[in-house]
């Protein structure tokens, strides 16, 4: 039978496989190898040198399958004879992940956001890709740049937040540190898998002007700005068919729209048919079952061809997409070298002050009370730790969610009872430890000491939503994790309420509610902290470090708040509808007039701003927006300004739109003049196109979404 249907396609191959002339003889690679040559044309002379078999073999994955080579997520063998690379996948995001072995732990996507800080971004990114390189690993399945449409979702710790720009922004950064590298990233999950129930085929129904908006700017700018080698299918359905077989998400916006021209991945079994996935979009499978079914297996491609539902050329089409970014992000030219060796390579010492340094500066103090924090230098106080998730077992299931992206289990993490005791001992300060699981030795040991640190933690993890906002730890092994007994939120209120110099940290992968909130002397946010939590978390506590981050999502006041119909979520009868449309987060507080718990934007420091002079100057089709940013306290640190856009009501928009922030770090009294350039887009709404309504523009500058001193507007057109 494969005789026959070789034979069916054979006078199709006549270009596919040309013969190579005398003078490339004695180099069968020349033609592709010049790494001046530019990498579409390289491509071009390497697909048609393939024979069938090569090509084919390029659009699937290789044996053996997911983990079991070298604890990657999958793997393309290479082909020597014609200096093709493997192309190893990786799970990622907060690091090398996956089974991989003694990485660098980093504090977790939503902690990245929080640190509004796209230039540390890239250079974790870029840290991230050099761990891959010496892994043995050149694709990356990262980063994650869903949005946080509702505060349960299982995921939203590894993504950028609930906001289009700064998902954007922070992903873009991200990409770009890791293509620094002979490594491509994989934007993913793509798209509208903003949820873990029924993730494998929940039909979403979402409106274009939502999809273009909200969701889909981020992956916009993966392609458009930061030139993204890979972008991974999701698993769910969209409007009727799979993302995976949706010609509108993989060809329409991909390709046509953007001018994107690397290649998509589907994420692992979420490939559900050969020639509608194939003339669709997509380019290669992967799966994740021990024995799966491969849908794009040269068999069940040459099937399709046979039988006219697939043509050589698409073939071809796919296979240049596959190598086309590795030619031109270097992975021909410096290629990975798979095996034991780098497998069992330490490479997580390098980048562990990186580490710390991400950890304080994405850590969000939502509360001081008289300046409880930063901890005086005087020394002799006893602090009391309490809380599972602060001892080394409980914290290497609180410092990185679960699913996927769990990192590694071998390299040394540091918990915050260890990073505590060290820098207390540093400044004369002794320790006290209770696991906290009875309130009554919480609230003894709180009432004994003279500063409480108690830490509680919920865990989050792919493959499940969270069943509400309160804390509920989990213990996570690789991928899976498991929930275990403990009333956190007793232990918080008996410590809070025992003593008013009491420090609560949340490692969270979202929001939580806060009933023992007034109680507490201060709240600190570190989310995932990574590796180097508890050495980041001794640090701020400390005042060595400042807490930089501010919130990427909104903390609800109540679960009321945070609640949808369930047509919304998590839906009805399979389908999911997002009747919510360009409410989402705090377009939807400012819409519904609800006042949240802490807003989207907010965060304290150790010092404070002053932002006046506010000044906006129309450029062309957009505008500049200055002020100036003073710090009015007596130590340094950094401010984050957001510049947030209101529409003429025919424009029909929500309240307002981050489009613009900057990281402004000052001396005491320090003071500087911040810019900030809106584009066109900054003034844009979707409306069959990227629309400008003629009208009056409010820009509002401030600290939060809710807090916004400064205020003026601008004219566009008419």
């Amino acid at each position: 039978m494969r005789r026959v249907l070789t034979a069916a396609v054979g006078l199709a191959l006549v270009n596919l496989a040309p013969a190579v002339p005398a003078a490339q003889a004695a180099d069968p690679c020349a033609a592709w190898m010049d790494p001046h040559d530019s990498a579409s044309h390289r491509a071009d002379e390497l697909v048609a040198a393939m024979t069938e078999d090569q090509a084919l073999g390029m659009l699937t994955f290789s044996d053996p399958p997911w983990f079991a080579f070298y604890g990657t997520a999958g793997h393309v063998d290479g082909i020597p004879e014609i200096c093709v690379p493997d192309l190893v996948l990786s799970d990622a995001g907060s690091g090398v992940a996956g089974l991989q072995v003694a990485t660098t732990v980093f504090p977790s996507g939503v902690a990245q956001a929080s640190t509004w800080d796209p230039a540390l971004q890239r250079r974790l990114g870029r840290a991230i890709g050099e761990e891959a390189h010496a892994k043995g690993i050149n694709v990356l399945l990262g980063p994650g740049m869903n949005i946080a449409r509702t505060p349960y979702n299982g995921r939203n710790f590894e993504y950028f937040g609930e906001d289009p720009l700064l998902s954007a922004r922070g992903a873009t950064a991200f990409i770009r540190g890791i293509q620094d590298n002979p490594v491509l990233a994989s934007a993913k999950h793509y798209a509208f898998n903003d949820q873990e129930t029924d993730r494998m085929t929940v039909d979403v129904r979402v409106d274009e002007r939502t999809r273009r908006e909200i969701y889909l700017p981020p992956f916009e700018a993966a392609v458009r700005q930061a030139d993204v080698g890979s972008v991974m299918c999701s698993y769910n359905r969209v409007g009727g068919a799979y993302a995976c077989e949706n010609r509108r998400l993989l060809t329409g916006y991909l390709r046509h729209d953007w001018g994107f021209d690397g290649f998509v991945v589907s994420d692992w079994g979420a490939t559900h048919s050969t020639a509608p996935a194939a003339t669709a979009g997509m380019d290669l499978e992967m799966h994740a079952s021990p024995l799966p079914q491969q849908y794009f297996s040269a068999d069940n491609l040459r099937a399709a061809l046979a039988d006219g539902t697939l043509t050589w050329a698409r073939v071809r089409a796919m296979v240049h997409d596959v190598v086309r970014p590795m030619f031109e992000h270097g992975l021909f030219d410096h290629p990975v070298e798979p095996g034991p060796a780098p497998y069992l390579d330490d490479v997580s010492t390098a980048h562990a002050a990186l580490a710390r340094r991400v950890a304080a500066a994405g850590t969000v103090l939502l509360k001081n009370r008289g300046g409880l924090l930063p901890f005086d230098g005087e020394g002799g106080r006893t602090i009391a730790v309490i809380g599972w998730a602060a001892n080394p077992v409980g914290a290497s299931s609180a410092t990185s969610g679960g699913g996927s992206s769990h990192g590694s289990g071998v390299a040394r993490q540091v918990s915050p009872l260890e990073g505590i005791t060290a820098a207390a001992r540093s400044h004369g300060d002794r320790v006290v430890y209770v696991e906290g699981s009875s309130t009554v030795d919480a609230q003894a040991a709180a009432a004994a000491a003279d500063e409480v640190v108690v830490v509680a933690t919920d865990g989050s993890s792919e493959g499940s939503d969270r069943p509400d906002l309160g804390l509920r730890p989990a213990a996570c092994a690789t991928v899976f994790c498991t929930s275990i007994p403990g009333n956190q939120e007793a232990m918080v209120a008996a410590a809070s309420a025992a003593n008013p110099r009491t420090v609560v940290v949340l490692d969270v992968g979202g929001p939580v509610r806060m009933p023992w909130l007034p109680d507490a002397g201060a709240v600190l946010v570190p989310w995932y902290g990574g590796l180097q939590h508890g050495n980041a978390l001794a640090d701020v506590l400390y005042g060595d470090a400042e807490p930089g981050g501010r919130l990427p999502q909104t903390f609800p006041a109540s679960e009321a708040q945070a609640s949808f119909e369930q047509r919304a979520y998590p839906g009805v009868d399979g389908r999911e509808t997002y009747d919510e449309g360009l409410l989402v987060g705090y377009r939807g507080y400012d819409a519904r007039g609800d006042r949240p718990l802490f807003p989207f934007g907010y965060g304290l420091g150790y010092t404070t701003f002053d932002f006046r002079d506010l000044a906006v100057r129309r450029t062309g089709a957009g505008a500049d927006v200055s002020f100036r940013v003073r710090n009015t306290g007596d130590r340094a640190g950094a401010a984050v300004p957001q510049v947030y856009v209101s529409f003429p009501a025919s424009a029909g928009e929500p309240p307002k739109r981050l489009e613009g922030f900057e990281k402004v770090r000052l001396a005491p009294d320090a003071s500087r003049r911040v810019t900030v350039h809106l584009g066109r887009r900054a003034f844009a709404y979707w409306h069959r196109g990227w629309t400008v309504d003629p009208g009056r523009y409010g820009i509002a500058v401030g600290s939060s979404s809710r807090d916004l001193p400064l205020r003026t507007y601008v004219v566009l057109g008419g």
